[in-house]
Order: C-alpha cells, then sequence, then structure tokens
C-alpha cells in the first residue's frame, strides 16, 4: 500500500502524516510530494526520514492512493494525471467538490456511496465537515428546513502565511500580510473571496455542500464567515429551523451518539465548546443546545472543531481507511 501526500511540506500535509502516523494507517511506502523547491528535503514519518519528490516522480511510483493538500490549481492539473496512473485521489481544495462527477465525502454520513471507480474523491470544506457532523442525525430524525450560520474561523484555515502575520502583529513586528487588515485584536467578516452576489466564497461553500453532501437540495443554508485570531479550530454559532418539532434532551442523545461528534454543554458551570478544546482533537464538539423561542421547531447550537484535522487531514485519511477496509483501492 504506497501512499502519496501530495503537498506533504506544508501545514495540513505536516497534518496528514501526522494522523497517518497516529491511526497506523496500513501503508508499506510514504510518497511525500511537494513543490520543485522542496524536493530533496526530508520529512519524517514513523521514526523514518523520506525524500520529497516531484508530482512526475510521484505519479510514475503509481500509488494506490494520494492524499492531496496543495491547492485547487495543482489538484485540476494532476489529480487526473494520478488517476489515469491508477491512483485513488483524495483531494482536500475545492476543486472537484461541486463536480457533478466526483462524490463529496464525509465518511461518518455518506461514504456507503463510495466504489472502486471514484478515482478523483473530494474531501469538504472545513466549516462545512464540522457542520455537518452536527445536523447529519437532527435532519434524519427532523428535517432540517434552514440553517443561518455564522463561523469564527481561525486562521490557520488561510495557512502559515497568516500566522506569521498574527505572530508579527502580536510581537509589534512589522511583516507580509495574509489579510488585507490587521488580524491580532480583530475580526475580519471575510473569508477567501467575495462573489458577484456579495457573499464569500467560503460562504457558498457552506451553502452548496451541504445541499450536495445530504443529497437534499430542500435544505436552505445561509452563512456569514468570520476570520478570527485563533489559531485552535473553528467555532460555528448555528441557529437550524427543522420541520418536526424535537425535544432538547432528544436532541443531546442523538448528537452524542453519531460518531465522532461530543455534546459539552453544562452550562451551570460553565461548559461549552471552545477552540482550546479542539486543537489536537478529531472529534467535534457541540454545546450550548437550546431552543429558540422566537419561532416553532428551531434550535441553537454552537459547534467546534480543529480545522486541520477532522476539517481537513483527519477526514481525508478517514475516507482512505474506508477505502483500504472495503476493498475498493
Amino acid at each position: 500500500m504506497k501512499v502519496a501526500v501530495v503537498g506533504a511540506t506544508g501545514m495540513v500535509g505536516n497534518i496528514m502524516l501526522k494522523v497517518l502516523e497516529e491511526r497506523s494507517f496500513p501503508l508499506t511506502e510514504l510518497i511525500p510530494v511537494a513543490s520543485e523547491r522542496s524536493v530533496g528535503k526530508k520529512v519524517k514519518f514513523a521514526g523514518k526520514e523520506f525524500e520529497v519528490v516531484n508530482l512526475e516522480t510521484a505519479v510514475s511510483m503509481k500509488p494506490e492512493i494520494a492524499l492531496f493538500s496543495a491547492g485547487g490549481d495543482t489538484s485540476l492539473e494532476w489529480a487526473p494525471k494520478f488517476a489515469d496512473a491508477g491512483t485513488t485521489v483524495i483531494d482536500n481544495s475545492s476543486a472537484w467538490r461541486m463536480n457533478p462527477a466526483n462524490k463529496l465525502v464525509i465518511p461518518e454520513i455518506n461514504a456507503q456511496l463510495l466504489t472502486r471507480d471514484d478515482k478523483v474523491i473530494a474531501n469538504p470544506n472545513c466549516s462545512t465537515i464540522q457542520l455537518l457532523m452536527a445536523l447529519k442525525p437532527l435532519h434524519d430524525s427532523y428535517k432540517i428546513k434552514r440553517v443561518v450560520v455564522s463561523t469564527y474561523q481561525s486562521i490557520t484555515g488561510t495557512g502559515v502565511k497568516a500566522v506569521r502575520q498574527l505572530e508579527n502583529e502580536y510581537a509589534g513586528d512589522e511583516g507580509e500580510m495574509a489579510y488585507p487588515y490587521p488580524i491580532h485584536r480583530n475580526a475580519l467578516p471575510h473569508c477567501d473571496v467575495f462573489q458577484d452576489n456579495g457573499y464569500t466564497k467560503e460562504e457558498m461553500k457552506l451553502t452548496n455542500e451541504t445541499k450536495k453532501i445530504l443529497d437534499d437540495e430542500s435544505v436552505n443554508v445561509t452563512a456569514t464567515a468570520v476570520r478570527i485570531p485563533v489559531v485552535g479550530g473553528h467555532s460555528e454559532s448555528v441557529n437550524i429551523e427543522f420541520e418536526k418539532d424535537f425535544d432538547e434532551s432528544e436532541v443531546r442523545k442523538l448528537l452524542n451518539e453519531f460518531p465522532g461528534v461530543t455534546v459539552k454543554d453544562n452550562p451551570s458551570v460553565n461548559t461549552y465548546p471552545m477552540p482550546i478544546y479542539a486543537e489536537g482533537n478529531d472529534d467535534v464538539f457541540v454545546g450550548r443546545i437550546r431552543r429558540d423561542y422566537s419561532q416553532p421547531n428551531t434550535l441553537n447550537m454552537w459547534i467546534v472543531a480543529d480545522n486541520l484535522r477532522k476539517g481537513a487531514a483527519t477526514n481525508a485519511v478517514q475516507i482512505a481507511e474506508y477505502l483500504i477496509d472495503n476493498d475498493l483501492v
């Protein structure tokens, strides 16, 4: 089982390597892949060093699985080349997510759709993954009509450049800017690029990806995505209108029983999800569960997860595990 990690020297790529090692992923050969400027560098995995190769070399090595986290342009160009060589690609960029020919997968929700013919599989947006991990069991029971979500997103979602900007601003140093404004002691209602409709690309991902993953065009989602000076994970304030009424205790039970979700909700002792709990953890944490008294059949929740792990690397590795466990590669 040869596994390539494309973008192995990047922020998500590093976490992919870490998650593969932590989960004792059954690979026999690791192929770390990066841009030409990183070729020849060494990455550590399972106590050994592996030399970084370029994309062309990696394709010629014909890995069974390639985990991509190298940006949309790279994915559009190279994922088909890997697929033509017989490799199953799991892509973390937005390049293939809304393509009708490509599955968009959260393993706990819709991995059963995967077949041996799926050679380029899309990993959803980080904010979408944690949102749907909490929505899926409730949708199955009460049928969601509308979701209003406001995100509070970690700078790590932008990458190393954003982390450096925050560190520089915190230290009072000049440096390269990842954002059009300071992020230290600030909140930017601006994640990704603005679209013609006034929403950002990130906000539209939450809308469109939700419908695709739930396979339900009737679920309406409207989002406001905000970048905040946090390193450890994304948070979401979510208001959900259902077709059916619900019982709050049953909601908590449904969430707690859903794999990968942990309810952390006891306001009487100040227990609620926060990024400091989520960082380094693969679970999606849900709290502040309460009825919205302004209209019928409506619920408020607060959802937090590590955007680099379940929101990216871990979800991709879980897809790969599913493929192996079900003899699909």
